[in-house]
């Protein structure tokens, strides 16, 4: 049986995610590999971590699509003094291949904000932050959004205090504890949406309405700011926020790629436990 090549695999990400709706900071795309390799077994992980690393290995991955970027920030050398680059060493080594999408699948039309959007029954959905590359190529006059950008925010059919919209997020990532910002009384109807590290996307939700965001993580000096603001945050914890979306991931490029092995990672967990 031919296997598709890790250019394919690549392909049927970039139309799932387009790169370019990855912020500028970041570092997306294949970063570790060779395109012209064939590949029959693929894993899908949030973080690159030891235990990840470890389980890609063992399972005889080619190619690994992680959610954060390895290496992330330019590194100058691949040596085994740091822990990025003994990671990457033992990856070249297995001729595993590395892909990552990142801030691309964040603000994705069917990204993970639009999955958080959806499995919270948003209606009018727009996103926080519209794409400047889709303003700039596509803008005319009257234009209108093209559904495409960073976060998202919509509104919930029925008014809802603090504290359930908390637990509803909660529960539709199994996620084992959850944090909030603001009167668990207090209703809410219009909701931010913004997975993992989101306090960037502050001012944009209250400029926009929102009585809530939705996010993984936010700084202290973020919280008081949300205070100040008048807009409720609720704290599902980065790995909750995010690692859902890459076991769907693995489910939708199982559909696509029915001859190749796909799955998420088994070893990957939250590394922040309650005591």
């Amino acid at each position: 049986m031919t296997h598709p090549t890790i250019n394919r695999l690549c392909q049927s990400l970039a139309e799932i995610a387009p790169l370019r709706l990855a912020e500028d900071w970041d570092n997306v795309g294949l970063l570790v590999g060779d395109r012209s390799a064939e590949i029959a077994r693929v894993m899908t992980c949030l973080t690159l971590s030891t235990s990840v690393v470890d389980e890609a290995i063992a399972e005889n991955a080619d190619l690994v699509i992680t959610h954060h970027p390895l290496p992330f920030k330019p590194i100058s050398r691949i040596t085994s003094d740091s822990i990025t680059g003994n990671l990457l060493l033992r990856l070249i080594r297995s001729g595993t291949a590395v892909y990552s999408a990142h801030t691309a699948f964040d603000s994705a039309a069917n990204g993970i904000n639009q999955m958080w959007a959806d499995r919270l029954g948003l209606c009018n959905v727009k996103p926080l932050v519209e794409n400047d590359s889709e303003l700039t190529t596509h803008a005319s006059p009257g234009h209108k959004s093209t559904g495409l950008g960073a976060g998202r925010f919509g509104d919930l059919t029925d008014s809802i205090t603090l504290g359930a919209l908390a637990q509803r997020a909660a529960t539709k990532v199994s996620a084992k504890f959850v944090r909030r910002v603001g009167s668990e009384d207090a209703f809410v109807s219009r909701v931010a949406l913004a997975c993992g590290s989101g306090g960037s996307f502050l001012m944009s939700a209250q400029r926009a309405g929102c009585h809530a965001m939705i996010t993984g993580e936010a700084t202290f000096h973020t919280c008081l700011e949300a205070q100040a603001l008048g807009v409720s945050l609720v704290l599902l914890g980065h790995y909750q926020s995010e690692r859902f979306a890459m076991e769907l991931l693995a489910e939708q490029l199982s559909a696509l790629f029915p001859e190749l092995t796909i799955w998420p990672s088994r070893n990957e967990y939250d590394p922040i436990e309650l005591v």
